[in-house]
Formats: C-alpha cells, sequence, structure tokens
C-alpha cells in the first residue's frame, strides 16, 4: 500500500546507487571492436542431441545462419568468421554502435545469437527436439588492422589444427579404437603431416577433399549481388547491384587477395599492408588478458529487454501489464538461478532482471577477457612502461569497472536462449514473430547495506513505471490520444495518479502483487509456485515471492541470502 512508499522519498533516497555504475565507453574510435562467442559446454549439448562426428554440417549450417541473422540485424557488423561452436563478429572500424559501450555490445550480440540459435533449431534439425536450452558465452576484443590480421589469422589456423585432429580422432574411434586409444595415438607432438597420413593410409580420405566448411571455416560478409527489384510491362526482371549478407570460404582469410576482394572491407576496415607467414605465440596472448571484478564485493547482473515497447507491440501483450509475459520473465529467472548455484538472489519487474551473486563468489574467477591487440609499433612502446597500466589508461577502463565478459554475457545467454524456448508454454496461441534480446553488465557493490539499497530503488521504480503506467492506459483506453494522456499525468504526485484511478473505479492498492512489487526469487526449503530443484539429498526450491524488499522485515526474515549471519559484513 501507501505505506511502503511514503512521499515516494526512497527513489531519491536509493539512486545514489547508480554512482556504482561506471561508464564504459570506449575513448579510442580507430580501435576495431571484435566480439567472439563460444558455445559453453558444447561438448556435452552435441552428444544429447547426437550430432554426427566428427562434424554435423547441419548445425554447422544452423550457426551460419544465426551469423547471417546478426550482420542483417546490425549493419555495423562488417564481418564475421565462426567455425564448430565458435563465432567472431567484428565492428567497422568506425562504428558508433550503442556509443561503443562494451557491456551494450557484447550481451546483445551474444543475447540475440542464442535467441537465433533457439528459434532456427527446427529448420535445421526438424526431426529432433531441443532438449535443453543452449548458451553461449562471449568476449570482446579489440584491435588494430595488424591485430585484426593476426585474430583471423589465430582463428582460421586453430580451425584447422582442431578439425585435422577431429577428424583423425573420430575416424580412429570409428575404426574400433576406444577414445583413450585414439587420443594416445594422436598425443602431443604429432605433426600435421602424421596426421595427414594416417586419414589418408588408414581410411582413404585425402583431408584437402574435405568440405571447406570444415577445413576453412565460414565467412559471413556483405557483398554485392544481383537481385531482382521489380518486372517491367513485358515480365523481364529488372536487376540490381545490392549488397547482401552472404556466406564465403577462403583457405586465408587473413590475406590480402581474400580481404582485397571484397570492397566493403577495405572501405569499413581498411587494408592488409602484409602478408602473415606465421602467428607469434606472443602476439596472440595479448588476445587473452583477463579482466576482473573487485574482490569481495557483491556482484549484481541486471539484465534489460532490448526495444522491448516494439516487441511487446508487435505480440500485442496486454496494457498495462501483461501476466503471462511476467510469469514467462519470472520462468527464465527461476532456470538462471537453477542452473548457476552462486545466484543466491534476483528481483525482476517488466522486462528487466536484477541477478545477485554470493559475495564469495568464484563464478568464472569473478573475470571474463578483454582482449587487445596493438599494432606492432604500439606495442614496442607500450610493453616496456607496462602494457597493462597503458590498456587501462587509453581505453578508460581500470581493474575495478572492467565489463566482466564471460560472467554477464552466460546470464544473458542462458536467459534469452530460456525465453524463446518457453514461449509457447505461456502463449500457446501466438507465434515469436522474431527473436528477443537483451542487453547487460555487471556492477560490484561493496556492502550488503548498499546491495539492500541497490533493491530497494528497482523496486520503488517499479511502482513509480507501473502507477503511472495503468493511468496512462486506462486514459487510453477511456479515449484519449497517447499525448493527451501524457500531458494529463505530467508533474502529477501519487495521490494525484491514485485518484484520477479511482475515476476508472480502480484501487491501486488491490492490484495484483506482482505489477506493483515486482518478483523476488531466492532458494529456500518447501515448495512455492511449483519451481523446485533437487540439491544433494535435501530438496530445494526456488522461492518466488511478491514482497515488500525495500524495508528490513524482509531481510531480517531472510538473513541468509545476504550472510548477514556473519559479522563484518
Amino acid at each position: 500500500g501507501q505505506d511502503l512508499y511514503k512521499g515516494l522519498m526512497a527513489n531519491s533516497k536509493y539512486e545514489y546507487v547508480k554512482s556504482f555504475e561506471v561508464d564504459d565507453k570506449i575513448a579510442m574510435p580507430d580501435i576495431i571492436i571484435i566480439v567472439r562467442i563460444d558455445a559453453c559446454n558444447f561438448r556435452r549439448f552435441s552428444e544429447v542431441h547426437k550430432f554426427e562426428k566428427p562434424n554435423d554440417e547441419k548445425a554447422l549450417n544452423l550457426m551460419d545462419s544465426c551469423a547471417a541473422a546478426i550482420l542483417e540485424k546490425f549493419p555495423d557488423i562488417i564481418f564475421s568468421y565462426g567455425f564448430s561452436d565458435e563465432y567472431s563478429f567484428i565492428f567497422k572500424k568506425r562504428t558508433k554502435f550503442y556509443k561503443r559501450r562494451v557491456s551494450k555490445i557484447l550481451s546483445l550480440v551474444v543475447s540475440l545469437f542464442t535467441s537465433m540459435y533457439v528459434t532456427k533449431w527446427k529448420d535445421f534439425f526438424p526431426q529432433k527436439d531441443l532438449m535443453y536450452p543452449p548458451s553461449f558465452h562471449a568476449w570482446v576484443n579489440f584491435a588494430s588492422m595488424d591485430g585484426l590480421q593476426t585474430y583471423l589469422a589465430w582463428r582460421q589456423n586453430e580451425c584447422h589444427i582442431n578439425n585435422l585432429h577431429d577428424t583423425c580422432l573420430w575416424m580412429l574411434i570409428k575404426g574400433g579404437k576406444t577414445e583413450i586409444e585414439a587420443l594416445d595415438i594422436l598425443k602431443v607432438g604429432t605433426q600435421e603431416q602424421e596426421k595427414n597420413e594416417i586419414l589418408f593410409q588408414q581410411f582413404g580420405i585425402n583431408y584437402r577433399n574435405l568440405p571447406e566448411i570444415f577445413r576453412q571455416g565460414s565467412c559471413i560478409l556483405k557483398a554485392k549481388v544481383e537481385d531482382i527489384v521489380k518486372y517491367n510491362g513485358n515480365g523481364i526482371p529488372v536487376k540490381r547491384l545490392r549488397r547482401k549478407v552472404t556466406v564465403a570460404h577462403s583457405v586465408n582469410i587473413a590475406g590480402r587477395k581474400f580481404w582485397n576482394d571484397h570492397s566493403s572491407l577495405l572501405k569499413e576496415l581498411g587494408e592488409f599492408t602484409n602478408e602473415i607467414s606465421e602467428i607469434e605465440p606472443d602476439y596472440v596472448d595479448y588476445f587473452l588478458i583477463k579482466d576482473k571484478l573487485i574482490p569481495s564485493t557483491w556482484i549484481v547482473v541486471r539484465i534489460d529487454g532490448c526495444h522491448f515497447h516494439r516487441f511487446s507491440e508487435v505480440h500485442e501483450f496486454e496494457k498495462p501489464n501483461d501476466e503471462r509475459a511476467l510469469n514467462l520473465m519470472n520462468a527464465c529467472a527461476v532456470s538462471v538461478l537453477e542452473e548457476f548455484q552462486d545466484i543466491v538472489f534476483s528481483y525482476g519487474v517488466s522486462d528487466e532482471y536484477s541477478f545477485l551473486l554470493k559475495k564469495d563468489s568464484q563464478f568464472y574467477q569473478r573475470c571474463g577477457r578483454l582482449a587487445f591487440s596493438l599494432s606492432p609499433s604500439l606495442q614496442k612502446h607500450c610493453i616496456p612502461n607496462g602494457l597493462k597500466a597503458f590498456l587501462f589508461i587509453s581505453l578508460e577502463l581500470t581493474p575495478e569497472n572492467c565489463t566482466c565478459s564471460e560472467i554477464v554475457s552466460l546470464i544473458v545467454s542462458f536467459f534469452s536462449s530460456n525465453y524463446a524456448m518457453n514461449w509457447k508454454k505461456f502463449f500457446p496461441q501466438k507465434e515469436l514473430k522474431y527473436p528477443p534480446s537483451f542487453d547487460g553488465r555487471a556492477v560490484c557493490y561493496p556492502s550488503s547495506e548498499i546491495v539492500r539499497d541497490y533493491l530497494a530503488w528497482r523496486q520503488v521504480d517499479c511502482h513509480i513505471n507501473n502507477q503511472y503506467n495503468t493511468c496512462f492506459w486506462m486514459l487510453v483506453k477511456s479515449g484519449k490520444r497517447k499525448s493527451e494522456a501524457q500531458n494529463i499525468l505530467k508533474g502529477t504526485q501519487a495521490k494525484e495518479k491514485n485518484d484520477l484511478l479511482q475515476q476508472f473505479g480502480i484501487a491501486y492498492d488491490t492490484l495484483p502483487l506482482m505489477f506493483r512489487r515486482g518478483s523476488s526469487m531466492s532458494k529456500g526449503e518447501g515448495a512455492m509456485h511449483g519451481y523446485g530443484i533437487v540439491t544433494g539429498s535435501s530438496q530445494k526450491y526456488v522461492v518466488v515471492k511478491h514482497c515488500n524488499i525495500i524495508e528490513r522485515d524482509f531481510w531480517e526474515a531472510h538473513p541468509e541470502i545476504l550472510d548477514e549471519n556473519r559479522k563484518g559484513l
């Protein structure tokens, strides 16, 4: 009721927590942004779904299709390269995509890719059910043109090495060897020529004759192709050159010939000045710099629906609140808590959810990867003076505010996967018109008191937005234009909004708690709302409540959530 938000003073009282959300813009506009995604536990996923070994062409084509959809959706991505269960997306050098904010870019790409993977699954595997939600983790790489060339050569070389090894491995297994025996034959030190001889002499396979997609990976780029734009009066097609997303395969994607053959790459990224004879191991190390969050702090990962206003209109959600849509969000959040044991609490409202990781969490060692690749001249200048210090200063990043990419991307990806997979359970009569996407970021809070204030801020925001939206949509449904409804509500206080709702016969305090307070989740004993997980010998459940988390009563009743039985927190 109104006592919960008395005077709404809480809004200004708690907004200080926003100061912990550091800006993660990239200051250097000429650095190329690369987002690389990798599937999580893909070996198990491929076994459960009985993928063909060593390569399942349908699974690879599904990955290519998802990558192509990403290029269609985000015009600033000019090129991508992928093989097996990974893909790298390269943005044009001068991109202003989401103001070059690392967390936003990374989470949106991995979220949409995951949703695409789920929604396109039946196009490639019509006879196979998707048994459980796939997920991907991601990180950001920054590169000069020299660095980009090295990066692409490195990834394509990995494609070749891995595919040659896996082809030999699975042929040996299919020939009667156990996996241990096959791995022993291919032990570290086996040269490429020896593997080629195994394939040819024992199995009659010439490695060079295997499909290009297996040996070389796939490139997705925008190329000029002839397209029929209309038909003239005689029924003859009129063709024009248009840029279309295409899939290509090349033996050397880091070579000057491949690059020079595609004008869009030269225009948006630049040219390669030299050929790469070999990949320097030390150079590759610069792609793998770890970013860590502050130790012994609470980590909150907050995700938000991307362009969800349009998504809700296209899918005709009920206004101001669609209970089924909220329950779908809750079901996805429950799955996240079940999957990641270090998440101790979550709070959600509308199209957003906050996930709280325990203070001593070592989830992904509290880190992700921010990867940098500078030109040799910059390396020569920077390394002696401390590469880490230089990179953090020049990119306006500090060890305290790194994006923690793998933690954020994995949670965002898993949530997106569940949303797409569970859609039909909550909207059996509605088609999912296009895949949803979410962005996310991680923020560190030093104390449990500030965590409580953060969650209070989100719940107060829930109340303010819901009260406004309820008034707004009642006015619109009564015949007012949207602009008129906005003008009527401009500058009104909570009491005035309640009075307005009374005119429509609505007592705000009697509306469903989920609309007014949002949804809180934690792990506890006993069944609630049918969400349950089994842990060890005892049964634990994700408990979903719609309660007041602003006042201390809730936290005093559940001290285990913030571990406040321990001193010094």
